[in-house]
């Protein structure tokens, strides 16, 4: 929506342009240490513009002044802004009508754009393996890992990590969101910090803790992921900012041009998204900023695709609408036609469960697929139910190929080893009385280590990795993280999160190697083709009926040749079996 403009006579005096439609009057903010200098902008049209010396490194910020709600004291971050100078801090004051807030807020920074990539297809393709990754979690705690790069997007392109994803056969790495993001308002009385990054201010800076290199890190780093072959998928919050509710902080969009925010009849903020207010996509504005944050980070970082929180927020004005402009706006585009799409296909409000109803070139996550192998492994689930979502979850995915993305467990709820030891959450650390979190996820206690919670969790991996179509592991559910019961760390910025390393299940980290190579070698079981000739075994080998669904309690898909999965949940196994020999 806005950002410096090219250079114009020199690389010392730059056009700023910035949109706010409703403002009496706009300054471009410049700062050199604390002291401020305002230059009056021009009103043209929707936009605000201004030519002035402002040489690579500046700092600057804008303040907007008319009518409430607009408020001149606020400084406010430049929606198109691709660097700041410190990440966001929340603070009461930046609430609070007439309170000025200089000192709070990041500044953006003039960074001139990296020379362009060249254009490269991306390296993944659907049938993959997704690996999701908490950036700061993955390599806090790694031991080979040197300090000063642990926790950053740096640290993922390091030779020990690289060799860790090839081991587990990952075709693309997805990051966890990025950009910077500010803290929930409740977190800092509480003495927490949100750790996941769902809570994003403007589209495009990088957060300064996970990017310190800004563009140019993360340009590195997906470039050393290619080298061995493995893409990379940027998870994006496009549902809402963390502006939040009206009791919210005063950061950006708020204060230029709160338009962007979906709003009912009455006026008030529509929150679809549950984080206090939703992002309007029937406002082409954001559908705009949107666009441009997409293209920006594949022309400048060369990433594969991205995968979208939350993202019927995305098709609302106000219902969800499979043709909603985005989508066809998304497809028409040169830059981002071939680039890989994942849904999260609902969000809270009103007809928000939409899984299946995403364009036919998306991708999206499939909350069924987890609950249907989860529910079967635990006791109550039916074979039927499990042979769907097997072969393709052909009831939700018309057409000829599956578009799941299949998971037994994500960041979002229990990790894969506390799947199968806890029977509730355990989120008291949270400091929300265990309130917060699914209260009703699909888990169980499988007894004592050697008793069935091994057993449990090879079972649910081997399911995984037999699944037609995109599989997703969670990063570290390879060697059995643990969370101690929380099903909701989003702000637990510490041990909670932080992958274990030198604590890590090495025999269960071998078995996911081991069927990492199994779906390489056998890539027609994960392909997201329709196959019409799955072949479907009883226990004692014979073919199975439709009465013996009913009741059973395992079975074997396989190709005709030979390639598949063996279940049986009394034995608490599941058996890859591989291409009979000739």
């Amino acid at each position: 929506m806005s950002a410096p403009d090219k250079d114009l006579r020199s690389n010392e005096t730059r056009a700023f342009r910035v949109r706010s439609p409703r403002a009496d009057q706009l300054w471009l903010c410049l700062f050199d240490g604390d002291d401020e200098r305002r230059v009056v902008m021009i009103h043209t049209g929707d936009d605000w513009v201004c030519e002035t010396v402002a040489p690579a490194g500046t700092r600057y910020g804008f303040r907007a002044a008319g009518a409430p709600p607009f408020d001149a004291s606020k400084l406010l971050v430049d929606p198109g802004a691709t660097h700041l100078d410190r990440p966001f801090a929340y603070d009461p004051r930046l609430a609070t009508f007439g309170c000025d807030t200089a000192s709070l807020v990041p500044k953006a920074v003039v960074t001139p754009p990296l020379p362009p990539l060249a254009r490269r297809a991306p390296v993944f393709r659907p049938g993959g393996l997704i690996y999701e990754v908490n950036v700061r979690g993955l390599t806090m705690l790694h031991p080979d890992i040197p300090a000063a790069l642990r926790g950053t997007v740096a640290a993922i392109g390091h030779p020990v990590i690289l060799e860790h994803l090839q081991r587990l056969g990952v075709d693309a790495v997805e990051l966890m969101p990025i950009v910077a993001w500010i803290d929930e308002r409740h977190l800092p009385s509480l003495g927490m910090h949100n750790a996941w990054g769902y809570n994003p201010v403007v589209p495009m800076a990088l957060d300064p803790r996970l990017c310190p290199g800004g563009m140019a890190e993360l340009r590195a780093t997906v470039a050393a992921l290619r080298e061995v072959g493995i893409g990379t998928i940027l998870d994006l919050v496009f549902n809402h900012t963390g502006e939040s509710d009206l009791q919210g902080p005063t950061l950006s969009f708020r204060g230029l041009d709160d338009a962007v925010y979906a709003r009912a009849p009455d006026g008030t903020l529509i929150n679809d998204a549950g984080t206090g207010n939703t992002l309007d996509f029937g406002y082409a504005p954001v559908r705009e900023m949107t666009l441009a944050a997409l293209r920006h980070f594949v022309t400048q970082a060369g990433v594969d695709g991205f995968r979208f929180d939350l993202a019927t927020v995305m098709a609302r004005s106000p219902g969800f609408d499979r043709d909603a402009p985005i989508f066809a706006a998304i497809a028409a585009d040169p830059v981002l036609a071939d680039r890989i799409m994942i849904a999260e296909p609902w969000d809270i409000g009103p007809g928000g469960y939409q899984l299946g109803q995403f364009p036919a070139n998306w991708l999206e996550w499939n909350d069924r697929f987890r609950d249907d192998v989860r529910c079967f492994w635990r006791g109550d689930g039916a074979a039927g139910a499990l042979a769907t979502r097997l072969s393709g979850s052909t009831d939700l995915f018309g057409g000829a190929r599956t578009r799941s993305v299949n998971f037994v467990a994500a960041h979002d709820g229990f990790t894969l080893a506390d799947t199968v030891a806890y029977a509730g959450r355990h989120n008291h650390a949270n400091g929300e009385q265990n309130r917060d979190g699914h209260g009703d996820e699909v888990s169980w206690n499988a007894g004592e280590e050697g008793q069935g919670r091994a057993e449990d969790r090879r079972a649910l991996l081997a399911t995984l990795f037999a699944a037609r179509g995109t599989i997703m592991l969670t990063a570290g559910d390879e060697f059995g993280r643990t969370q101690a019961g929380n099903n909701n760390a989003y702000a637990q910025d510490n041990a909670t999160s932080w992958l274990d390393w030198a604590g890590r299940d090495r025999a269960l980290e071998a078995c996911v190697a081991g069927l990492a190579a199994w779906r390489r070698a056998n890539r027609a079981i994960g392909d997201p083709g329709i196959r019409h000739d799955l072949i479907w075994l009883r226990l004692d080998g014979e073919p199975m009926t439709a009465e013996d669904w009913g009741a059973a309690d395992g079975f074997a898909m396989m190709l005709p040749g030979g390639s598949g999965v063996r279940v049986d949940r009394r034995t608490r196994t599941a058996e890859i079996l591989s291409p009979r020999q000739p």
